[in-house]
C-alpha cells in the first residue's frame, strides 16, 4: 500500500515536473520577452513591447528510433548569459563592424539534448545542440509555429523541394494559408503591428527548413528528406526520384542550424539587421587577403549583343576581350564566361572558339579578371581536377549554377565546393540556389548567391515589376547577398514593357536601376547589359561604376514593405543615398541629419520630368549641401533616386 501510495506521488511530481518547467529570456533593451517552457514539450512563445507576436513555437527531433527529444525530457541544468562582442566581417556587405550583443539562454536536459536560446534586440533564434557518442538518424525536425489571429505574410509560395527559389512574396492573410502551401525561406509576417521574419543560419551537413501552411494561423516547418536515387534529366537537372525514411543522418554531437526570427518595429529595420550573419558560424579560413570583392561585366542577360565592332559577337575570344577592355576602362574588377564556354557535361573540355588561358592573360594585362560558369554537377564530378586547372589557368572564381536543392546531401556540397575553392584562392557564387544561411562569414570567398527572382527574369517575364524590386530588401535581402544581378540600360514604362529573351529591357526607370547598386547588397555585384550599352550611357556608367560593393554603415532613412525605400550607405567617408518607389509616383523627403557635421557635394541622378512617359529620361546634377539640409526627392512611377555625398576639403 505505501509502494503505491509513493508511486502515486512519484508519478504526481513528474506530471508537475514536466509541465511546471518556465523560462524568460529578455533582449538587452528589454522590449523582446521570450517565455520557454520545458516539459512535456518544448514550446516558446515572444512579446515585443508587451504584444504577443508569435504565439508558440513547439520544437523537437524526431530520431530514427522513433523517439522525440525534447519531449518528456527532464531539465538537467539552466544556465543564463550573454554575449557582447564586435565581429568584423572579412567581407563587409552590411557593416564593416558587427555589434553582437545578446541574453543567452542554455537547457540541458537528462536526455543528452540542450537548446540555446537568444534575445537580441532585432530578433530571437534557437539551436539543438546534441551530445551522443553515435550517429543520430534524424526522421525529422518539429517546428510548429502559431501566430496571432489577424497576422499578414508575405509568403514565397513554391511548387516543390525541386526549386531554384525564385519566387514572388504573395501578400496575404495568414489564415489562408493551408497544407497545400509550400513557402521556402525567408518568410516574412505582420504580426501586432511589428514584422517578423522567419529563416535559418548555420546549416551544415543538414537540409534546409521550410514552411507549410497549417490553417488558422498556424505553420509547420518542414525539410526535404535524404535522397535515396536521382534521375539526371540533362547536364544540370538531378532530379530526386526516391528518398530515405529521414532527413539527415549526422553526428551524434553536434550544434544543429540556428532557427531564426528576426524582429523589426517598424519595415526599415528589417533592411538594416544582419542577424543570420552574426549567428553563423566564424571564418575558417586562415588567409583572406586574397579575397577581393568587386563588380563584374557579365554577358549572358544581354545574349552577348555589342555592336560596332569588326567581328562577329558571341562565345568567343574576340568577344570576351571587349568585355575586358570594357571592363578594364571602367575600373571593373572581373568578367564572367557564362554558358557556352566548355562542351556542357564536362567543365574541363573548352569549346573551340573559346581559349580561357588567353583571356586570363589578356585580362591580367588589363587587370581584369575572370570568373567561369559551371553547371554544379559537371564541377562536382570532378571538384579537384577541375579547380586546379582553373586555378593553373589563373581563373579568379567560379559561378556554380543549379543545385536547385537543399536536402542535406546538397547543402554538403555548397561546404566542400566552398572550401575547396578557397584552398585553390577562387571566389563562389552560386546561382540556383537556396537562401543565404550566413555561409560568407564561415567561407569569405562565397560572396554572393542567386536564390531570389532577379533582373533575368526580365527575359520571358514581367514578374520583375519595381513592386518586386521593392519587396525584395525587406524579405530576401534580410537572409544574405543577393546576386539580383541589376544594371539595365533600356528601360520600360509598365504599358510598353515586354519581355524578350535576347534584347531585353527593365521595368521601371533608369534611376530605378542605378538605385539598385545602392540599395541591393552583393559584393559581387552584375552589371548586366551590354557593354556596348554602357559605353552608349556613359554618364549613367561612371555614377554606377564608383558604387561599392561593401559598406562601412547603413541607415534606413524611410520605408514602406513593397511600396517604396530610402536609405544611405557609408564608405569611408562618403555616403551614397537610393531610393526606389513601386509603381506609385512619390515625394519622399531625404534629411541629410545623418551625415557628421560639415559641408558635402552631392551627385545626383533623379528621374527626368518625362521619365513617367519615357522611362530612360533622368537629370543629373551636382551641388552643395551641409549636414542637417532637407531635400524634397520626386520619384516616377516605377522610379527611382540615387546620390553621391563626398565632403568638401
Amino acid at each position: 500500500m505505501k509502494r503505491t501510495f509513493l508511486g502515486i506521488l512519484l508519478l504526481m511530481f513528474a506530471t508537475s515536473y514536466l509541465n511546471a518547467k518556465e523560462y524568460k529570456l529578455s533582449s538587452p533593451d528589454g522590449k523582446i520577452i521570450m517565455t520557454v517552457k520545458a516539459g512535456a514539450s518544448l514550446e516558446w512563445s515572444a512579446t515585443f513591447e508587451g504584444k504577443e507576436i508569435i504565439s508558440s513555437v513547439k520544437a523537437g527531433i524526431l530520431l530514427g528510433d522513433d523517439k522525440v527529444l525534447g519531449m518528456n525530457d527532464f531539465v538537467k541544468k539552466t544556465v543564463n548569459g550573454s554575449i557582447n562582442q564586435v565581429i568584423e566581417p572579412v567581407v563587409a556587405y552590411k557593416r564593416s563592424k558587427v555589434t553582437d550583443n545578446c541574453n543567452t539562454l542554455l537547457i540541458t536536459f537528462k536526455s543528452g539534448l540542450s537548446v540555446q536560446f537568444r534575445a537580441y534586440n532585432d530578433g530571437v533564434a534557437y539551436r539543438f545542440e546534441t551530445a551522443f557518442k553515435n550517429e543520430l538518424t534524424i526522421k525529422d525536425e518539429i517546428t510548429d509555429i502559431s501566430f496571432p489571429k489577424g497576422s499578414f505574410a508575405w509568403y514565397p509560395l513554391e511548387d516543390s523541394f525541386m526549386s531554384h527559389n525564385e519566387r514572388l512574396f504573395i501578400y496575404s492573410s495568414l489564415d489562408t494559408i493551408t497544407k497545400k502551401h509550400l513557402a521556402s525561406l525567408p518568410v516574412l509576417f505582420k504580426s501586432n503591428d511589428a514584422d517578423v521574419l522567419i529563416t535559418e543560419s548555420d546549416i551544415e551537413d543538414y537540409p534546409g527548413m521550410w514552411l507549410r501552411g497549417a490553417g488558422s494561423g498556424k505553420l509547420t516547418g518542414v525539410h526535404p528528406a535524404y535522397p535515396e536515387t536521382e534521375k539526371a534529366k540533362n547536364d544540370r537537372d538531378i532530379a530526386v526520384t526516391a528518398t530515405k525514411d529521414y532527413i539527415a543522418k549526422t553526428a551524434g554531437t553536434r550544434s544543429f542550424p540556428w532557427r531564426v526570427f528576426i524582429i523589426a518595429g517598424n519595415d526599415g529595420q528589417l533592411v538594416e539587421n544582419d542577424l543570420v550573419f552574426r549567428l553563423a558560424a566564424p571564418c575558417r579560413l586562415t588567409d583572406t587577403k586574397w579575397i577581393k570583392p568587386g563588380k563584374v561585366a557579365w554577358d549572358w542577360w544581354n545574349a552577348n549583343n555589342i555592336y560596332g565592332v569588326d567581328f562577329r559577337a558571341g562565345i568567343n575570344n574576340e568577344t570576351y576581350k571587349y568585355y575586358i577592355d570594357f571592363a578594364s576602362k571602367n575600373g571593373i574588377e572581373y568578367v564572367v564566361l557564362d554558358e557556352g564556354w566548355y562542351k556542357l557535361g564536362d567543365a574541363l573540355q573548352q569549346v573551340p572558339s573559346i581559349n580561357v588561358e588567353e583571356l586570363v592573360r589578356y585580362g591580367q594585362s588589363k587587370n581584369v579578371g575572370i570568373i567561369l560558369w559551371v553547371v554544379w554537377k559537371s564541377l562536382s564530378d570532378k571538384m579537384d581536377e577541375g579547380l586546379a586547372q582553373y586555378e593553373k589557368w589563373g581563373v579568379k572564381g567560379v559561378k556554380v549554377d543549379f543545385m536547385q536543392r537543399d536536402d542535406q546531401k546538397m547543402v554538403n556540397f555548397y561546404y566542400e565546393s566552398a572550401r575547396k575553392a578557397a584552398e585553390h584562392h577562387m571566389l563562389i557564387d552560386f546561382h540556383g540556389a537556396y537562401k543565404p544561411d550566413g555561409l560568407g562569414r564561415t567561407y569569405p570567398n562565397a560572396l554572393t548567391r542567386e536564390g531570389v527572382k532577379g533582373l533575368e527574369n526580365d527575359k520571358w517575364s514581367k514578374d520583375i515589376t519595381p513592386e518586386h524590386d521593392v519587396t525584395l530588401p525587406f524579405t530576401r535581402m534580410v537572409a544574405g547577398p543577393m546576386d539580383y544581378t541589376p544594371g539595365a540600360m533600356v528601360n520600360m514604362e509598365r504599358n510598353n514593357f515586354n519581355p524578350v529573351f535576347t534584347r531585353p529591357a527593365s521595368q521601371g526607370t533608369r534611376v530605378h536601376q542605378m538605385a539598385l547598386y545602392v540599395i541591393y547588397e552583393s559584393p559581387l555585384q552584375m552589371l548586366a547589359d551590354s557593354p556596348s550599352n554602357y559605353m552608349k550611357e556613359q554618364e549613367c556608367t561612371d555614377f554606377i561604376v564608383r558604387v561599392p560593393v561593401v559598406w562601412d554603415d547603413i541607415k534606413v532613412l524611410d520605408a514602406k514593405i513593397g511600396d517604396y525605400l530610402l536609405l544611405a550607405r557609408r564608405s569611408g567617408r562618403e555616403w551614397f543615398v537610393g531610393a526606389l518607389t513601386d509603381w506609385t509616383r512619390r515625394e519622399l523627403e531625404l534629411d541629410l541629419s545623418f551625415l557628421p557635421f560639415g559641408n558635402y557635394t552631392i551627385e545626383v541622378f533623379r528621374d527626368g520630368i518625362n521619365a513617367d512617359k519615357y522611362a530612360q529620361d533622368y537629370k543629373h546634377l551636382k551641388t552643395d549641401i551641409k549636414s542637417g539640409d532637407k531635400m524634397t526627392l520626386t520619384l516616377a512611377p516605377g522610379g527611382g533616386f540615387v546620390a553621391r555625398i563626398t565632403p568638401k576639403q
